[in-house]
């Protein structure tokens, strides 16, 4: 981890190493967040399936978990996912799952949010790490494994 102290301008992204190391066990929570049809349609499925998906923009060919694909394809696309009511860790991390993990700053999530930067970044920066929201660093995986 870096030492110098994130800006409005720090990339951030959801750190799966730290749920792996805080033994917690993220499918189940994302499994939580899916709608009601693919909560049923993926009850079955295992944890680690891996499907291929294209990202919209660069059309570029990722493995992704099933789960994280069902969110980023349907149930995040819900009116309901998230609105101005979410709490602010909840809809960052939320963010994060929709594009695929890709690293974002405060200034990127305030944008999307309509919510200030500088509240953004204190909530995500501060010694105590939500979610796994955590600032970027080259060598860290970015995505969900």
């Amino acid at each position: 981890m870096s030492l110098l102290k994130p800006t409005t301008k720090t990339p951030f992204h959801i750190d799966f190493d730290w749920w792996k190391k805080n033994e917690r066990d993220w499918h189940i929570f994302l499994r939580s967040l899916l709608c009601p049809e693919h909560q049923q349609a993926l009850a079955e499925t295992e944890g680690d399936t891996l499907i291929d998906w294209i990202d919209p923009k660069t059309a570029e060919v990722k493995q992704v978990d099933g789960i994280q694909h069902a969110l980023m394809s349907h149930c995040a696309l819900l009116p309901d996912f998230f609105n101005s009511h979410t709490a602010l860790v909840e809809a960052v991390f939320r963010i994060f799952l929709v594009n695929g993990n890709l690293p974002m700053s405060a200034e990127d999530l305030a944008k999307q949010l309509e919510r200030p930067a500088d509240t953004i970044l204190k909530t995500i920066s501060g010694p105590r790490v939500y979610r796994g929201l955590r600032p970027y660093q080259q060598s860290a995986p970015n995505h969900l494994d």
